[in-house]
Formats: C-alpha cells, sequence, structure tokens
C-alpha cells in the first residue's frame, strides 16, 4: 500500500453548495471542484485584501490572461504556476495592481460625480 502523501483532501459540501457549482461551472467550462476552487480564491483575496468581488475577479482574471499557459501545458503544470505565484505573493500583487489601477481610472469619475 502507498503512503504517498496526496496533494488533495475530501471535504463533505452540503449539497445546496454542489449544486449551485455544478451550475455556475458549466457556462465557465470548469469542473465543480475548479469552480469550488475558484470561489475560495475570490473570498480568500477579498478577505485578506479588502477588495470588492468584482475587484479579485478582475485581478485573476488579468493574472490569467498575463500568465496564459501554452495550449499543451498540462493541468498539473498550469497548477504548480498558480500555487508559485500564490505562495510567492506575484498573485497577491496582481490583485494589488489592478486594484490601483481600477481606482486610479475610477478617481476622475468620482471628481465630476
Amino acid at each position: 500500500m502507498s503512503t504517498a502523501a496526496s496533494p488533495f483532501a475530501s471535504v463533505k459540501l452540503p449539497t445546496a453548495l454542489v449544486q449551485q457549482a455544478r451550475e455556475a461551472a458549466q457556462p465557465q467550462r470548469r469542473s465543480i471542484a475548479g469552480q469550488i476552487e475558484y470561489w475560495a480564491t475570490l473570498g480568500r483575496i477579498a478577505d485578506e485584501t479588502g477588495l470588492t468581488v468584482q475587484e479579485a475577479r478582475e485581478a485573476i482574471a488579468l493574472y490569467d490572461a498575463r500568465h496564459r499557459a501554452p495550449a499543451d501545458e498540462s493541468l498539473d503544470a498550469i497548477e504548480a504556476r498558480f500555487m508559485a505565484a500564490e505562495s510567492t505573493g506575484r498573485l497577491a500583487q496582481a490583485v494589488r495592481d489592478t486594484v490601483l489601477a481600477n481606482r486610479q481610472k475610477a478617481a476622475p469619475t468620482r471628481r465630476a460625480a
């Protein structure tokens, strides 16, 4: 029997949450687990930085666009790059950069209002 540690863990989630994730995942072409991970990432970013969910979404999209994987890159390689960006703080910095840029764009609008 193998005793190698898995990078994954099983958890019990409410059926309603899993169904909501299934419905949200389909148009985004994510797995149910991928959708829940996405929601968790949004929540963590919003919680740790004080950003709105929309600002966190924009930061993730910008980060993904800047670091778009080649078509032949494996899922494991993509996950490894994401984890490295998260652990080194590059993901959080991308979030801060996006928020700053958005605030600078919004500043003239706020003054005019």
